[in-house]
């Protein structure tokens, strides 16, 4: 089976390695402190310092607007950027996740689902086996 990987850029794979690395211990205490998150983001800039994103706190609390103004955000300063991840909390077949979709200038867009099983008060949840699936590009290509 061909991986992403096979035709992916040695610095497309480290970005998109690094935004996970960033973005997946975060959703981890968020969801340890609060038992749930709003979406949010995370880029590489194009001299490749990482960074959390947000979208604008005026869009509500309603998770499908906050994920829009994220996706909005990143559009805005695509041209600044190399790489960029979403974060959302969500259901897959009845069981919580971590959903990311991670996405490259260069092309790639990956979705990587991560099962988690809830902590106790105040610990953080147990991850499960990341599953890593063809995205669909919100950035660099067709929204």
């Amino acid at each position: 089976m061909t991986s992403w990987r096979d035709t992916a850029s040695a610095s497309a794979q480290e970005d998109l390695d690094g935004l996970l690395n960033v973005v997946l211990p975060l959703a981890q205490e968020l969801l340890g402190k609060n038992g749930q998150f709003y979406p949010f983001g995370a880029s590489v800039s194009a001299d490749g310092e990482a960074a959390v994103t947000a979208s604008d706190p005026s869009l509500g609390a309603n998770p499908e607007q906050v994920l829009a103004g994220v996706y909005d955000g990143a559009r805005a300063t695509a041209a600044e950027n190399r790489a960029a991840a979403f974060v959302t909390d969500v259901l897959v077949n009845g069981s919580d996740a971590v959903q990311v979709e991670l996405e490259h200038r260069d092309g790639i867009a990956l979705v990587v689902v991560v099962p988690y099983t809830p902590g106790t008060y105040k610990r953080f949840p147990k991850f499960g086996e990341l599953r890593v699936a063809q995205g669909e590009p919100k950035v660099w290509g067709p929204a």
